[in-house]
């Protein structure tokens, strides 16, 4: 369970670095696991608004009083870690509300609501079927969380569910990193690629030790910016990648051993990301992490 609570803890850190602010969505966007008629279908009573696909992984949705609606599918590498890493949702979310168990909906599913006097209020349902995990989160606005909307979201993760192959997501390769990239870095021998959508990819060992690149459009001026940008770690510049390349190292909050670059061509930014779960080799070292970063920069 300590290798799954590491490599959760470096999962978020991906999606923090992944994150971009949200935008409109394009009409040629729609949402993999459940379409528009069958959403409207399970919830009359909201008008949800697609707002993010999250390439491919996942769904995000507004409704006309702000409500918040989140579809996240997790893939697995294999179904005893799946049933690992589902144990440790359905921990989390324990510790947020009371849970009961759902029939029909994969192999396991659990769904609840919060308390009346919760800080935030949530509508939450997780599900597990073979190698993937369903998360669906509603965040009420105005109005307090109860059971009548758990019925409706029920009836949504049963069609997500069925769609969940769908995800962006896959295990074994990925166009940003090789195994090769791995050397130096992480144990090759545990090594496992995760493809995390069309923008994103993860290699990650026993140990949870982590490269990450995700890739996203970005203006040249705002890749600028970033450089010039107040931070807790070490910058140097990189310019044998562009003048808009740079790394940092050695920060003083988050994770200090991890060593992070920034690359910028033809309107896509890069982070190329090696975080070890403890001390390591290359801890700090943006010259070995240069050399992965150097490929990245030439598929951009």
């Amino acid at each position: 369970m300590r290798m799954i609570d590491r490599l959760l803890c470096c999962l978020f850190l991906f999606l923090a670095i992944a994150t971009v602010p949200v935008r409109h969505v394009h009409a040629a966007e729609s949402c993999p696991f459940i379409g528009a008629k069958e959403l409207a279908g399970a919830m009359p009573t909201l008008k949800w608004s697609l707002i993010s696909n999250q390439d491919g992984r996942g769904c995000i949705y507004q409704a006309g009083r702000g409500e918040t609606m989140m579809l996240t599918v997790f893939s697995n590498p294999d179904k005893d870690r799946a049933r690992e890493m589902y144990a440790t949702f359905v921990k989390t979310l324990s510790e947020r509300m009371p849970l009961s168990a759902v029939s029909g909906i994969g192999d396991d599913a659990q769904r609840g609501t919060t308390a009346a006097d919760a800080k935030r209020q949530e509508d939450s349902i997780i599900a597990l079927s073979g190698d993937y995990i369903l998360q669906i989160a509603v965040y009420p606005i105005a109005r307090r969380s109860d059971e009548a909307l758990l019925g409706p979201l029920t009836q949504v993760a049963r069609v997500a569910v069925g769609n969940m192959s769908k995800t962006s997501e896959r295990f074994g390769d990925c166009e940003w990193l090789t195994p090769a990239d791995a050397d130096g870095f992480l144990d090759k021998s545990t090594l496992q690629v995760q493809r995390t959508g069309a923008g994103s990819c993860m290699m990650f060992d026993r140990e949870a030790n982590t490269m990450v690149v995700a890739v996203i459009a970005t203006l040249r001026d705002t890749a600028v910016s970033m450089m010039k940008r107040p931070s807790p770690c070490q910058h140097v510049a990189i310019p044998e990648l562009g003048s808009e390349a740079f790394g940092e190292h050695s920060c003083t909050k988050g994770n200090g051993n991890a060593v992070n670059i920034f690359v910028w061509k033809n309107g896509k930014q890069a982070s190329i990301l090696f975080a070890p779960v403890k001390p390591h080799p290359e801890s700090g070292s943006v010259e070995r992490l240069k050399a992965v970063a150097t490929r990245v920069y030439g598929k951009l």
